[in-house]
């Protein structure tokens, strides 16, 4: 096969859960640009739509559909629609998260369980639905979506000269850095079936409410020297999506301008 052409999707029916966000929005036109049937799915449906049909206007196959990672029937739900529409699910890209616990360390523990429930609980019943059908087909590619924070503490310097201050609770590290394990046991345990699993840890992703002086300390401390913006994460995900990876996985994949280089 020519090097190419391994980047291709065409053929290949691919789940991203999310899709509305600021990673979402990238990897939902990566996986359709490359040529995979796709499918994006979350509770809000209506934001979804908003993007599938954006990408369909620009003759891609984006499809949203309803999901609720709070609940297995909602998830064994959305397995079953994709199997039966398209009769085989090729890539499972685990990018929602829910961030209710993020307020700060104080929380009480039923809004932890509700974070860890999400963002740990599910992660496992979805990868692993999704993983008994690659299973049949002896072929498919996990990806969970991470991030540097998973990685690494808090930068505390980020934040000098503003009035923002440094999420102080501690799940979303907890939870993101337990993904990068899980990846590397989902790939020993499915390597034998021709499944491959990676993680992405994406750094951070520019927005117009950040303060200057934080832009500007963030930027400061990756090597690239600017924060990530809407099209950076597109070739990682097709890269790993794609027979180009096919002798990859269990791997964390930083793409963050070189931020945890340091």
């Amino acid at each position: 096969m020519n090097v190419l052409e391994s980047f291709s999707l065409k053929g290949k029916v691919a789940l991203l859960t999310g899709g509305a966000g600021q990673y979402g929005r990238q990897f939902t036109a990566a996986l359709a640009e490359a040529g995979a049937e796709t499918y994006i799915a979350s509770r809000n449906l209506a934001e979804l739509e908003k993007v599938a049909a954006e990408d369909r206007s620009r003759g891609f196959k984006v499809t949203a559909l309803q999901l609720d990672l709070g609940s297995e029937k909602s998830i064994a739900k959305l397995r079953d629609d994709i199997i039966g529409r398209s009769g085989r699910c090729d890539i499972l890209v685990n990018n929602a998260v829910t961030r209710v616990a993020c307020g700060g360390w104080n929380n009480p523990l039923e809004v932890f369980d509700q974070s860890l429930h999400i963002n740990a609980s599910a992660l496992f019943l979805i990868t692993h639905l999704f993983a008994e059908e690659m299973k049949k087909n002896k072929s498919g590619s996990i990806i969970n979506i991470g991030s540097m924070m998973g990685m690494i503490g808090i930068e505390m310097g980020n934040y000098d000269g503003t009035d923002m201050y440094p999420n102080p609770s501690p799940v979303y590290f907890y939870e993101k850095g337990g993904m990068i394990n899980f990846t590397r046991w989902a790939a020993s345990i499915l390597g034998s079936y021709n499944v491959r699993v990676n993680c992405v840890s994406p750094g951070g992703f520019g927005v117009p409410s950040h303060p200057a002086q934080f832009v500007k300390n963030y930027c400061a401390r990756t090597q690239l020297g600017r924060m990530a913006n809407d099209t950076d994460l597109k070739g990682i995900i097709v890269f790993l999506a794609s027979d180009a990876s096919v002798y990859l996985t269990g791997a964390n994949i930083p793409v963050d301008g070189g931020y945890t280089a340091k």
